[in-house]
């Protein structure tokens, strides 16, 4: 184990600089994701980790060691694609031990690694298949095991669940977090999907255009969002936001463009008439009978049962708000509803910067 500094790092095609001085650390064991969206630069950074893109500015270091003009092969990184990379002529032995013999393994350690790695994976019985001859997530076993049979320092992923279904996905993130609890090998992992980066990682990485909007561990994120992206971007369903006017005659609230009060405390640098953006999450709204005082008067667009939960959209002036309800309640679309946000759960950003205004 080891870990990796991701110092002061860039990327830049000709003048055009798309990634901007990065830092990250990572840290012994710890199992890092790196999320955002499509174009945030989270899969050009691991491709500079692993030494498959060229590094413009700054330095990674694996251990101590600058790692910014060595070849992948030197290293010590095992990389696990999206699209398995498996060689189809190959059984899956030959798969997983294909990179011991590049390096003149004997054969006897390279089969000996190759049964103990398919053993942690479930995949003995399937070591002279050919990959034509496997499922999806099969073929992701295969290349874990070929990763996991180098013993390297760092594991790299790179969005490996995307190709699988939705039972498959959840079923292999339990398995990789389950293999790196047993292995504590430090691992970078790259993915689009929030829901992926909340369950597995031990430190979020949240990634847009090219820069880091916030890392902490994962409840730490969802709770203490730093900007409105963050904020909207991990949770599912996603934050509401509504603009408003903090207001301190009576005690301090946020009126919002409807006329609703909504009480809120613990808020620092805060004045009154001063415009602000209010976040609530879905699951932080309860329903109420229209006209309770601190609750939205809303109408009910839409209702999702999903047996353990309802989803409502409902119209609150003119916007659409979602909330998730942990009951069954039996709603239609046109119902009139109260939906208020819970005490203590609110959060406000500055809508001219985005970023979160801080809780004293």
């Amino acid at each position: 184990m080891t870990f990796v500094e991701i110092d002061r790092v860039k990327k830049s095609y000709g003048s055009l600089e798309i990634i901007h001085g990065v830092d990250v650390r990572i840290d012994n064991g710890e199992f890092v994701v790196l999320v955002g969206p499509s174009g945030c630069g989270k899969s050009t950074l691991l491709r500079m980790t692993a030494g498959l893109e060229n590094i413009s500015g700054g330095e990674i270091r694996i251990g101590r060691k600058v790692v910014n003009d060595l070849p992948p092969k030197d290293r010590d990184i095992a990389m696990v694609f999206q699209n398995y990379a498996l060689y189809p002529h190959m059984t899956v032995a030959q798969n997983m031990g294909f990179s011991l013999k590049l390096r003149k393994t004997p054969p006897a350690k390279i089969d000996a690694k190759v049964r103990e790695a398919a053993d942690i994976l479930g995949l003995r019985p399937l070591l002279d298949r050919y990959p034509r001859q496997l499922s999806g997530g099969q073929r992701q076993r295969v290349a874990m095991g070929r990763a996991i049979v180098r013993n390297p320092q760092v594991f790299l992923f790179d969005e490996p669940l995307s190709n699988l279904d939705a039972k498959l996905r959840v079923q292999m993130r339990a398995e990789i977090k389950a293999l790196h609890q047993r292995l504590h090998t430090t691992t970078i992992y790259v993915t689009h999907d929030q829901i992926e980066a909340m369950t597995m990682a031990d430190k979020i990485v949240v990634m847009l255009d090219g820069r880091v909007e916030q890392m902490g561990a994962p409840l730490e994120v969802y709770d203490r969002p730093a900007s409105q992206f963050v904020a909207g971007f991990i949770g599912s369903p996603a934050m509401n936001f509504l603009s408003g006017q903090i207001e301190t005659s009576s005690g301090t609230s946020i009126v919002t463009k409807d006329g609703t009060r909504i009480p809120i405390s613990g808020f620092s640098r805060i004045s009154e008439g001063q415009e602000v953006t209010l976040g609530i999450r879905p699951e932080h709204l309860e329903v109420v009978p229209p006209g309770t005082a601190g609750a939205f008067s809303s109408e009910i667009l839409v209702v999702e049962p999903t047996g353990s939960e309802t989803m409502i959209s409902a119209n609150v002036a003119g916007a659409q708000m979602g909330a998730v309800l942990r009951s069954r309640r039996h709603f239609a679309a046109g119902d009139r509803i109260g939906l208020r946000p819970e005490p203590g759960r609110l959060h406000l950003f500055d809508p001219a910067t985005e970023r979160g205004l801080r809780i004293e």
